[in-house]
């Protein structure tokens, strides 16, 4: 009889496999290429707080009682190339005020953070490497246990000033004799970079996932 495969018994429950949700993925343990393949999308706030490299170089300022944070949209996407493996993408955005502390009255200054990037993944070191001299991109290696908030933060710390510092500082500086040492001292760190500034020769290292 036709569609008698079709039939079930009474009181049967059928079971549909539906796709993941767009929104079913924990940020801190991604699955990359299930993301990709999902063209998945995640977003969140996230305080400066819960990044703590970053978290080490902001300004303590007792008298601001705001809390900074880390505004993020993150997407996959699957490329396909002709004759190659399909490849995960993914967009990652950020943004975030930031205070740090001004080199020159040594206070704390807002600072402005944001960041728009695209990452490619590649399944071993060595083919990330490859791909890497090839691409604009950075390429990363491909992890079912990807932190994505490490990379949040990886991409915050190169975004900071190498010297930050206000326009105009809202204190004038006291220029005493007795305060002269310090100054001198105080302009020759404003010369310094910030201490995350040398992360820029090692934004390609890839080292965020798991």
């Amino acid at each position: 009889m036709h569609g008698a495969g079709l039939l079930q018994p009474a009181g049967a429950r059928c079971r549909l496999n539906f796709p993941a949700m767009k929104n079913d993925f924990n940020p801190k343990h991604l699955d990359i290429m299930v993301f990709a393949e999902a063209a998945g999308s995640l977003s969140g706030t996230t305080p400066l707080s819960a990044l703590p490299r970053l978290q080490d170089g902001l300004h303590p300022d007792p008298a601001d009682s705001t809390v900074p944070t880390a505004t993020w949209q993150a997407s996959g996407e699957v490329r396909i190339r002709r004759g190659a493996p399909p490849q995960a993408l993914l967009r990652l955005q950020a943004q975030a005020v930031a205070p740090l502390e001004c080199q020159r009255c040594l206070g704390s200054v807002l600072t402005p953070l944001a960041f728009d990037r695209q990452f490619q993944f590649a399944a071993t070191e060595e083919a990330a490497a490859e791909l890497d001299a090839q691409e604009e991109d950075d390429v990363l290696v491909l992890s079912r246990n990807f932190d994505l908030l490490s990379l949040i933060e990886d991409e915050l710390l190169l975004a900071l000033p190498p010297v930050p510092r206000h326009e105009t500082c809202p204190q004038p500086l006291t220029m005493s004799a007795e305060a002269d040492g310090f100054a001198a001292e105080n302009e020759a760190a404003a010369e310094k970079p910030h201490p995350f500034a040398k992360l820029a020769a090692m934004k390609k290292s890839g080292g965020t996932g798991g």
